[in-house]
């Protein structure tokens, strides 16, 4: 029943699916698995229904349940495939493919496994990587384990093609080639791809290795396990390979297998292998002569031959019949044209032979010498090639390109050697040989030390070598070891062939060395030597010989010399450009000739040098010539080419860390003197030091070239260099003023201002009438003077400006030469002493004035006579700097005078008299002022119009139109700017410029790049300060004050901006405490300072008085406010102005304020009465302008009641009192501060009634404000003493009945918990006390105040434990002022057991020494411990 049910519904399902219904089909399906869950079929046409149904997981879930029950079934594999085609899940596609195709190919249905291997491989190819398709293409190969089956098909039909549908299988498996051709390229592709994405990849790694190493490292990984060399194998002996692609086969095995054989390591094993497979292949392609260029180079270049020839000349004519358009044949080609080698086929044997001849080309057809280096050009990583081209160079003498080839070629050796294994001995010889012997020739002796390590090396290995000995014999001739050099040229000789020029020239050293030693002997064998010279070709040679001859016979000295002569015209006749004879003649001229003739002998050494600039002697007889002349460019012509001589000019001199500063020792020290000298006079520094340097190397002694080196070390501003050069010269030549001096000067550039005028006062003592060096010390004396103004030392300045001034007048009188620099200097002098009030030394001064005005008096230009005159000197008044400011502008005009009417010079002298008289216009009267102004404004337009490029004059420019143009000013600095962007000045002066005129973004730009330029620059943090307090952030603008101070010692506008923001203003009663004193001591520093120079500034010496008053200097404060109202009043005077009547009246109530505090009670009094008188009854309610005259009104009635009372008027002070308090109506705050002091006073006075009134009165104020603590706290306070309980309760019922929070607020200073705490001890509750501390010390923890009325609250107790956990001494974190405060308690509440008390006593008077009870507990102390 069951089984026909299954097969009627498995029925009913195919047949739905067969007619698409495959909702139905799912429904039989589902019906079969109800009865047969493991029915394979139902499980089939459920994944199918559900496919086409669209339930891709479901399908999915069903198929793999079928090929779970039989997994050797394809319809299930089927249908996945067709699944996850519709998913577009290629790779898993390919997986049902193949287990497909595996299922045929076991069941042996070849067509259907054709088939699926089709699909399979199309669906690679579309979607598939490389080398998945290299996977599927291999299953057609015999190797596949598809094979057997796939062999059963028929041959294909080509005729028909579309009679199977498996032809493309059926072509593939019976003919294989096209396949395996395929998997080689993409095999090949694929490898070069993943090492060139593993390159990519790895070579951004840290630590890795180099381009080549690391290409070696993926290239082995790749090649150890590539499959490519069997695929080559294979299509090499696939019978139908065509030759065509047997040699392409070939070509690609070669070069894989140079590939491993180069990438292995020497000690790999496989690489003896890889390379005799490599050889093999290699010659067996080059015996045959096939057309393989790679293994043609690969033969060529592993030939370990000594020399071309032995190379094999039909082996070199077979490479260029193989490859007759490669650039190595024609550069061989060219090559046997050059050396006369014959190039046809039809030769003897001999023709192998090395040719003991000079080469002569066998062509005339082109230049062969200029073909080899046109091929050599795309050759150069070919060994053969740089052979070739190597001895071509050597055969022409060009020793520099020989080094050079020969070089490279020892790298490409050592390359060649690494890669391969192999040693190529004889080549390394051959290169070693050539770069030797043009070491040898090139400059010598320069490289000679390197050439003779070459030689020893190669002559050590082959004794008998004969280049190499010829170019030994060259090292020990030029060395003057005669007898040495004569033994190996003779060995020399024996080693050669008699018929060859090389025999001849080695014969030729040999005698020329025995002339050395015997001359007579030498000249015997020279002139035998030259009977094998007759022949057109030595032409060269027969001149050479008969020149040395000559100077064998003028060594021979007497009647000799004229024979001597007489071959020096032989040889010159010979060849006319040789030029030793030249010299030689040269110096016949000038030493033997009767007479001399230096014209002639002029002429020779000039033709000697310029046909051969190593002709030393030449050069340098043609030099003094030049020198005597006066002819400096010519010297430094000759000099140079000397030097070129000595090949270090094509080395690169002045390069720098060239080779020559490191390591060459000159031949010729005094050209490279004189080229540094005149480097040196051109301001060329750095080439001026390497020369001379140089030139030292030669002779360590000489004094002139270290003062030289020490000048030149000087204005390149290398001053530690320069001085130690200097200090070298000095010691070889202590009598050398010009070293001194260059020493001073050396010392003031580098701001030793007071050793560089010993330096220049020590040459004046030799040489007092050098200006130069007058001016020097003027200069110095300057800048000495303005250093010490800006320390401070402002009377050592006065008398360093006054030195200077008076060198300068010494200077003109000795001298009208430097008038114009001397007078800028005088002015320069005067206006730093115009920064002065009043002179110290006005002896001193008034004399310099008076040689000052003697001169200029009345010299004043017409420039500025309508606006500018020089006032007298008046006897009986003292100097002060304005009228050094006159003197500076007389001095700057009359410089104008006398200077120079060069446009740069008379810029400079404009310049400086418009910026000193806008300096001056400033103190001058208005309607002076203006005038002065504007033409101290043309003065620097006519300074621009001279030379419109300097910044300087353009900051000046902007600097007079500050105020009055503002955009003509912004102008000129942008202008100075556009010149010099690091113009620190300008950016400063611009950011003001911006911050004045309220733009306070432009400014924080433009003062932000100043302080970045020059962060030394005080006005820009000054600035910076003021645009930051225009924020808001004071905090950060008082940081900025502070650095400022600190950068100078004297900063006027830094000084005063950072005191007046340091010093608060008195808070009232109530808001806040005042910093502790220590807080304003910077601010004392640094205007004590600044009023010691400025002492008319009234702002400075008033807030100097004020801090003085803070730090408990009454006395001092009330000095300074004294002055301060001195000068307002002498101003007041001359201007009448509101604002300093008002300042005036500001200064009197604060001095009265500090009488009262000194108790000079009738001073104080006269003071509060000037005040008064000039303050206004009445203040205007409309009157916005004097907010502050109501408050300083009531201060002043306050005080001068206060004052009243301290000298028993108890009527008028009561008068006074009652006023202050009338005029307090509107201001609530200070009308309960001043009825709090009106009643202390009458409660002070001591009457009943007043004591009543007293209290009365502050009843009142707290009836209008009841948390008016200070009227509180005062009544308690009078309630206490009074004894008055009902009086003292109801105000601490008042005071307790405010939350402590806000009993904090309205008291900072903790008076009233003071209060509190004394009225509990009063009624003896110390318990209490300490309870009341702790609530306040708990809402505040900071209050230093609170913890230690604690601390001593709880020491009353005895509880000394809980006073030292209080006080925490020995926190890390303790401040100053913690410190300050808690120390001396501690002392006391130490037991003294562990030493402790003793070192609190002393910390605590080391931070407070003014404290008395910090020096009674330090007794104390002591006391106690002698009592222990």
């Amino acid at each position: 029943m069951s089984s026909a049910f299954v097969k009627s519904r498995l029925k009913a399902a195919r047949d739905a699916i067969g007619k698409k219904q495959y909702e139905t089909a799912r429904d039989a399906a589902s019906q079969v698995l109800d009865y047969e869950p493991d029915n394979y079929n139902a499980h089939v046409f459920l994944g199918l229904a559900y496919l086409e149904l669209g339930h891709h997981d479901k399908s999915e879930q069903f198929y793999r349940r079928a090929i779970g029950l039989k997994p050797d079934q394809v319809l299930a594999w089927q249908g996945m495939s067709r699944l996850y085609e519709k998913q577009e899940k290629w790779d898993v596609v390919a997986g049902a493919q193949e287990e497909a195709l595996r299922i045929f190919s076991a069941s042996g249905d070849a067509t259907k496994a054709a088939e699926t291997l089709q699909k399979l491989i199309e669906t690679r190819r579309q979607h598939g990587s490389r080398k998945q398709i290299i996977t599927v293409l291999s299953y057609l190969l015999p190797d596949s384990p598809f094979y057997d089956a796939l062999s059963t098909l028929p041959p294909p039909d080509h005729t028909n093609p579309n009679s199977t549908t498996t032809f493309a299988t059926q072509e593939a498996i019976h003919e294989s080639l096209p396949v395996m051709e395929e998997i080689m390229t993409l095999t090949e592709q694929e490898e070069e791809t993943f090492m060139k994405v593993e390159f990519d990849k790895r070579r951004t790694r840290l630590g890795a290795p180099p381009p080549d190493i690391l290409r070696n490292e993926i290239g082995l990984e790749v090649w150890r396990t590539s499959k490519l060399p069997l695929v080559y194998q294979e299509v090499l002996n696939h019978p139908k390979t065509s030759d065509e692609l047997r040699r392409s086969v070939e070509a690609r095995m070669i070069r894989y297998k140079q590939q491993i054989f180069h990438a292995l390591p020497l000690s790999d094993p496989d690489k003896n292998t890889v390379g005799i497979q490599l050889a093999e292949l290699v010659n067996g392609i080059v015996a045959i002569g096939v057309r393989n260029q790679l293994a043609w180079s690969i033969f060529l270049e592993g030939l370990d031959k000594e020399t071309v020839y032995e190379c094999g000349l039909d082996l070199l004519r077979r490479y260029m019949q193989v490859f007759p358009d490669t650039n190595l044949a024609q550069l061989l080609k060219s090559y046997f044209m050059y050396m006369g080698i014959p190039n046809d086929e039809n030769i003897d044997e001999e023709a192998d032979e090395t040719p003991n001849v000079a080469p002569k080309p066998v062509s005339t057809d082109g230049d062969p010498l200029n073909a080899i280096m046109d091929a050599f050009g795309s050759q150069q990583d070919s060994i053969l090639a740089t052979r070739v081209v190597a001895e071509v160079y050597l055969q022409e003498s060009d020793y520099l390109s020989v080094i050079h080839v020969a070089e490279s070629g020892l790298e490409l050796v050592k390359k060649h050697e690494r890669n391969t294994g192999r040693k190529l001995g004889n080549v390394r010889k051959a290169f070693n040989v050539a770069l030797a012997t043009a070491l040898v020739h090139s400059y010598p002796p320069k490289h000679h030390q390197r050439a003779r390590q070459l030689l020893d090396d190669v002559l050590k290995r082959d004794p008998d070598h004969v280049d190499a000995l010829l170019a030994y014999g060259y090292i020990l001739q030029r060395a003057e070891k005669w007898e040495e050099a004569k033994g190996v040229f003779s060995k020399a000789t024996t080693r050669l062939p008699p018929d060859i020029p090389k025999y001849v020239r080695a014969r030729e050293e040999c005698a020329w060395c025995l002339s050395r030693i015997r001359i007579a002997e030498g000249v015997k064998a020279l002139k035998d030597v030259l009977k094998d010279l007759e022949e057109e070709e030595f032409t060269l040679d027969r001149a050479r010989c008969l020149w040395r001859i000559g100077m064998a016979c003028w060594d021979l000295g007497g009647s000799f010399r004229e024979e001597a002569y007489a071959n020096f015209i032989r040889s010159l006749r010979c060849d006319p450009e040789y030029a030793p004879s030249y010299t030689s003649l040269g110096v016949y001229y000038s030493e033997f000739a009767v007479p001399p003739d230096p014209t002639r002998a002029s002429k020779c050494f000039q033709k000697a040098f310029e046909l051969n600039p190593t002709e030393v002697e030449a050069a340098r007889r043609l030099a003094d010539g030049f020198a005597n002349e006066r002819e400096w460019d010519l010297v430094e012509v000759v000099a140079r080419r000397t030097i070129e001589g000595e090949g270090v000019l094509d080395l690169g001199i002045g390069e720098e860390g060239g080779v020559v500063a490191g390591r060459y020792l000159p031949a010729n020290a005094w050209a490279w003197k004189a080229l540094g000298v005149v480097e040196l006079s051109r301001g060329n520094y750095a080439q001026s030091i390497e020369a001379l340097q140089i030139a030292l190397r030669a002779d360590e002694e000489d004094q002139v070239c270290w003062l030289r080196l020490g000048e030149a070390y000087s204005k390149a501003g290398r001053y530690a260099a320069a001085l130690k050069a200097l200090v070298r010269a000095k010691e070889l030549n202590p009598d050398d003023w010009l070293c001194t001096y260059l020493i001073g000067e050396v010392q003031r550039q580098t701001g030793k201002f007071g050793e560089a005028l010993d330096s220049y006062n020590s040459v004046l003592q030799k040489q007092s009438d050098e200006i130069g060096v007058l001016m020097s010390l003027a200069l110095t004396e300057l800048a000495l003077a303005r250093q010490e103004w800006s320390s401070g030392f402002f009377a050592r300045a006065e008398r360093t400006f006054a030195s200077t001034i008076t060198t300068c007048l010494s200077t003109v009188q000795a001298s009208s030469g430097y008038g114009s620099i001397a007078w800028k200097v005088i002015g320069d002098a005067l206006l730093g002493l115009s920064q002065a009030t009043t002179f110290v030394d006005q002896e001193l001064i008034r004399d310099v004035f008076v040689k000052i005005t003697s001169v200029v008096q009345h010299a004043t230009s017409k420039r500025i006579a309508h606006v500018f005159t020089l006032s007298p000197i008046r006897g009986g008044l003292p100097l002060t700097g304005s009228y050094a400011l006159q003197a500076a502008v007389a001095s700057y005009d009359y410089r104008i005078t006398v200077g120079s009417t060069d446009d740069t010079v008379m810029g400079s002298a404009l310049y400086d008299l418009g910026l000193a008289l806008h300096t001056w216009s400033k103190e001058e009267k208005a309607a002076d002022r203006e005038s002065a102004s504007e033409v101290a404004a043309s003065l620097l337009k006519e300074a621009l119009y001279k030379d419109p490029d300097d910044p300087t004059y353009w900051t000046a420019l902007a600097i007079t139109y500050f105020l009055d143009r503002p955009k003509i000013s912004q102008h000129a600095y942008v202008k100075a700017l556009e010149l010099d962007p690091k113009n620190t000045v300008a950016w400063t002066q611009l950011g003001l410029l911006y911050l004045y005129y309220n733009d306070v973004a432009l400014a924080y730009e433009a003062l932000s790049k100043a302080h970045i330029l020059d962060p030394d620059c005080s006005v820009a943090w000054v600035g910076l300060a003021l645009v930051t307090a225009r924020k808001g952030d004071d905090d950060h603008a008082h940081a900025l004050l502070e650095h400022a101070v600190g950068l100078s010692p004297f900063a006027p506008a830094a000084t005063m901006e950072f005191a007046a923001r340091l010093f608060p203003p008195m808070p009232p009663q109530g808001k806040a405490r005042l910093p502790p004193r220590e807080e304003l001591l910077p601010a004392f520093a640094a205007l004590n300072l600044y009023v010691k120079q400025r002492q008319d500034d009234p702002r400075a010496l008033h807030l100097l008085g004020l801090i003085c008053e803070r730090h408990g200097g009454l006395e001092q404060g009330a000095e300074w406010i004294f002055r301060a109202i001195t000068l307002l009043e002498i101003a007041y005077e001359e201007t009448e102005d509101s604002l300093i009547e008002r300042q005036f009246t500001i200064a009197h109530t604060n001095l009265a304020r500090l009488k009262v505090g000194l108790r000079d009670y009738t001073g104080a009094l006269e003071s509060f009465e000037i005040a008064l008188g000039l303050l206004p009854e009445r203040v205007a309610a409309d009157r916005e302008c004097e907010p502050g005259i109501a408050l300083l009104r009531v201060q002043v009635l306050f005080g001068s009641g206060l004052a009243h009372f301290k000298l028993g008027d108890f009527q008028s002070a009561m008068t006074r009192f009652q006023a202050a308090l009338d005029a307090t109506v509107d201001n609530h705050i200070l009308r309960c501060h001043v009825t709090v002091f009106l009643a202390r006073c009458m409660w002070a006075i001591g009457t009943d009634e007043l004591r009543e009134s007293a209290k009365a009165l502050l009843l009142d104020s707290i009836t209008v404000d009841p948390e008016d603590l200070m009227s509180i706290s005062t009544l308690a306070g009078m309630g206490i003493l009074t004894e008055d309980d009902s009086l003292v309760d109801a105000a601490l019922s008042e005071i307790q009945s405010l939350p402590i929070e806000r009993r904090q607020e309205l008291d900072p200073c903790g008076d009233v918990t003071y209060l509190l705490i004394q009225h509990h001890l009063g009624l003896a509750d110390i318990g209490q006390a300490i309870r009341m501390a702790q609530k306040v010390l708990h809402i505040e923890p900071s209050n230093l105040r609170i913890r230690r009325d604690l601390a001593s609250l709880t020491l009353k107790q005895g509880n000394s434990a809980t006073t030292q956990a209080i006080l925490a001494v020995e926190s890390a974190v303790r401040s100053l002022e913690e410190a300050k405060e808690t120390l001396a308690l501690a002392c006391i509440a130490d037991d003294g057991r562990e030493g402790r008390a003793l070192s609190y006593a002393q910390k605590a008077i080391m931070l407070d020494p003014g404290n008395v009870q910090n020096w009674k507990t330090l007794a104390y102390v002591r006391t106690r411990n002698g009592g222990l």
